[in-house]
């Protein structure tokens, strides 16, 4: 099997940039609402709350694959009685046109496998057409597909484009196998046979919502590769936002949030890193996500160990205000996450140490966040601060491990998420 070639995210950022402020198709479906364009079929799901169950942040462009099918796997926090999928065209420059598009239920315990689960396969629609253009910048929402779907349950969809779309909005680091079929619509194809290639990324798919009878609404996780999950296993779900959802699943019914990972590798908080920075995205990402209570910022260790690199604490905090002052107009509770240690790494020095370790004081003082997660304190190397602990470094020096993931997501206080009582 061959692995997609990837493009470097930053090239069609400059073409793109306004892209970004441009007013989401189907904003009113994000936010619980009606869903855009609502199906003609007949087929309504039943009455519920829409709430965010998966989310794939766009970190760039990669070649486009005209006359392909690709079978994204992603993986729920929650479950419900119908679902909705979000498909990106937002990097992209030229109109993205969708040949076909479906969902089904990936064979359990099988994650390297692109075969559904007999009697799931369904066909997504737009508008009530299984057909769509999205145009360049934007994205849409599908109709509502009444299917029983479970949490922590892999699904697999599926996108055909029939012809050249121009640079493909994607997710560069999916930490999941991902399948292509090179040689057609293969989109409603129940055994995957005719899928013979694999990619590492998400192509598109930028997001699934499913509908469920409580409405306690979701957490985003905002952040850079400690957030995407690099350093844990492939194909196992061990990033620690996917911990995060496994504590909240084990809630009463009604307090169950979904878990929505917005993490993108090489993310800043201040400027352009690999994909938008963090606060070009914000809107994307964060307020136009369906049911958003609570926002967990991990953002800041690219800041200071990247080039250029920012020195300044003050810039930081001015950063982190702005995010804060933007999710609370939305009524989201944030919770600031500390900058974990990188020492040994090839970008530290005792410098960038220094700035930090001012940054954390400063969210540690109060006043910046409406809640803190001391991430730092938790992972570091008692006897060298300014490293991470032995067993949660898969070897870099900057990522954690299956254990360091775990550590964090245990380490976040449920209550100072937007969890509603019961």
């Amino acid at each position: 099997m061959a692995e997609v070639g990837r493009r470097d995210a930053c090239r069609a950022l400059t073409a793109v940039a306004g892209a970004l402020a441009l007013t989401l198709l189907g904003t009113a479906a994000a936010h619980g609402g009606p869903p855009a364009a609502p199906g003609r079929t007949g087929a309504r799901a039943a009455p519920g709350h829409w709430t965010g169950s998966w989310e794939a942040a766009a970190s760039g462009t990669a070649a486009p694959l005209p006359g392909a099918s690709i079978r994204n796997v992603v993986r729920t926090s929650v479950g419900g009685t119908a679902v909705r999928v979000r498909v990106s065209n937002r990097l992209g420059t030229l109109p993205l046109v969708l040949g076909a598009a479906t969902l089904a239920r990936q064979r359990p315990n099988a994650p390297k496998s692109p075969t559904a689960v007999s009697g799931t396969m369904r066909a997504l629609t737009f508008g009530g057409r299984k057909k769509v253009t999205v145009p360049a910048g934007r994205d849409v929402v599908s109709d509502p597909l009444p299917l029983n779907v479970p949490a922590a349950a892999n699904l697999l969809v599926t996108l055909h484009t029939p012809g050249d779309s121009g640079p493909a909005t994607y997710h560069r680091d999916a930490l999941q196998t991902n399948f292509l079929a090179l040689d057609g619509n293969r989109a409603a194809e129940v055994s995957g046979a005719g899928y013979e290639a694999t990619t590492t990324s998400w192509y598109y798919v930028t997001g699934v919502d499913v509908l469920r009878p409580q409405a306690p609404g979701s957490v985003v996780a905002l952040g850079d590769s400690l957030t995407d999950g690099s350093g844990s296993t492939p194909n196992a779900n061990r990033r620690w936002p996917d911990r995060l959802a496994e504590r909240l699943r084990a809630l009463p019914a009604g307090r169950r949030q979904g878990v929505l990972n917005a993490g993108v590798a090489g993310n800043r908080l201040l400027r352009e890193g690999r994909g938008p920075s963090a606060s070009a995205r914000f809107e994307a990402d964060v307020l136009s996500r369906t049911g958003v209570r609570t926002l967990i910022v991990m953002e800041g260790v690219n800041d200071i160990k990247g080039t250029p690199n920012q020195t300044d604490p003050a810039a930081f905090v001015a950063a982190y205000r702005e995010l804060v002052r933007r999710a609370h107009a939305r009524g989201i509770r944030v919770v600031g996450a500390t900058i974990t240690p990188f020492g040994g790494h090839g970008g530290h020095t005792a410098a960038r140490e220094r700035v930090r370790r001012a940054v954390n004081r400063l969210i540690l003082g109060g006043g910046v966040f409406d809640a803190v997660a001391d991430f730092d304190a938790v992972v570091r190397d008692p006897s060298r601060p300014d490293r991470l602990r032995a067993a949660y470094d898969p070897g870099d020096h900057l990522h954690f491990n299956d254990a360091g993931m775990r550590a964090l997501a245990d380490s976040v206080d449920l209550s100072d998420l937007a969890v509603p009582r019961t």
